[in-house]
């Protein structure tokens, strides 16, 4: 495929990154002329029953004046941040350090966000009543992944979301809030359990995919999204399953994932992620778990709806290319590597097993609503309700 004549674009700023096993030991030296106390922001007890969390803050006492330590469970919320900042002002906090998966590293951006503001976070959030534009002043932020997944470690927004009938799942953002430094380190992935390793990486992909065929794509993102495409198709599957313990098959899908993070956060993301917000607003569902159980059937949709459309040469063009790559065959018409694209994600899907929606009480009932309220404006064809039911009624 030709490359495209090159319009302007812009790019979000970048993180300082340090990539590679063994890269987490940098990190209290990183730390040092940002701040002297830092907030540690943690997830679940793996970290630190590991004993890396102990080694860390003992560090950490040597080159500042004092820490504080919270723990983040489940995906960040309005009034989990609101508490952890108002500890961070009470404690003099003047730097965060997230530590664990994506809603760990939301949770860390969102407190370095907030510590200079006065309003509650809810406020920040887009799309929620009273909306304020936030500023851009922030505490200096560490991220620290510890799955492969989100890419927050590379991206500008902090997802925020309150689960219920009335809730929401959205973005708390600004190109200031991309971390000042990423330590990506797989060794600190290989603890990982295989179901949460698939969850995670087809978060990744499915983000890498979405950028690359978004109207708003770069090639500069594209480079970055079919880079990311390769190392890890090479890897996801060994990675959940015989390979999980393997430093150099971890680098693979980690490195996907920080790249992710860079394309989505400059070209956008399509239709699973509309799904995300809305669905995910209403319902119990890990992100990665209703990523992996829809992209399947929105890719296939997408590729019918571009077909039918006869305007989307450029969007098959690019789902062709990554559907060449996964199956290994360089050789096949555009055509017939679409279709092995869709193949090989419902491959995957029934590879890991991935629940179906009405595993966390999504019903026929609910279907309705949810496709007149589900957004994307990068998503490469414009969906209409009709298709937005099909997708979901195929993954009941």
């Amino acid at each position: 495929m030709l490359p495209e004549p090159i319009s302007s674009f812009s790019l979000h700023k970048l993180p300082a990154l340090h990539f590679g096993a063994g890269s987490f030991s940098l990190l209290p030296q990183l730390v040092v002329g940002f701040g002297n106390r830092p907030m540690v922001v943690t997830g679940g007890r793996s970290f630190e029953d590991s004993g890396r969390l102990s080694q860390l803050l003992d560090a950490l006492l040597q080159v500042s004046s004092g820490y504080r330590h919270i723990r983040i469970d489940g995906e960040p919320s309005p009034e989990m941040i609101d508490d952890a900042v108002t500890a961070g002002k009470q404690d003099g906090i003047d730097m965060v350090v997230a530590i664990g998966g994506g809603s760990v590293i939301d949770a860390g951006k969102a407190v370095s966000a907030m510590l200079f503001q006065e309003h509650p976070v809810e406020r920040y959030i887009e799309g929620r009543p009273d909306f304020l534009s936030h500023d851009g002043r922030k505490a200096p932020f560490f991220a620290v992944p510890t799955t492969s997944g989100t890419g927050s470690e590379a991206t500008n927004n902090a997802v925020i979301s309150r689960v219920g009938p009335d809730g929401f799942k959205r973005s708390l953002r600004h190109p200031a809030f991309v971390p000042d430094v990423a330590v990506v380190d797989p060794e600190l992935v290989c603890t990982a359990p295989g179901s949460l390793t698939a969850a995670s990486g087809m978060d990744a992909f499915t983000q890498l995919l979405e950028a690359y065929v978004s109207p708003f794509a770069t090639p500069f993102t594209d480079m970055l999204a079919d880079q990311g495409i390769r190392y890890f198709g090479r890897s996801f599957l060994s990675a959940c399953s015989n390979g999980r313990t393997d430093v150099a098959v971890r680098a693979d899908v980690a490195y996907a994932a920080y790249l992710s993070g860079i394309v989505l956060c400059n070209a956008g993301l399509g239709i699973v992620h509309g799904f995300a917000s809305s669905v995910g607003g209403a319902f119990e569902i890990p992100h990665g778990v209703l990523c992996a159980t829809l992209l399947a059937e929105a890719t296939r949709e997408n590729i019918r709806q571009l077909r039918l459309s006869g305007s989307g040469s450029r969007a098959l063009s690019k789902y062709a290319a990554v559907g060449r790559v996964l199956a290994k065959r360089p050789d096949v018409s555009d055509v017939d590597a679409c279709d092995m694209l869709v193949e090989t994600l419902e491959y995957w899907q029934q590879e890991l097993d991935m629940p179906l929606l009405g595993h966390y009480g999504i019903g026929r009932e609910h279907i309705e609503h949810l496709s007149l309220v589900t957004r994307s404006k990068s998503n490469p064809v414009e969906l209409q309700p009709e298709s937005l039911k099909n997708i979901l009624l195929a993954r009941l």
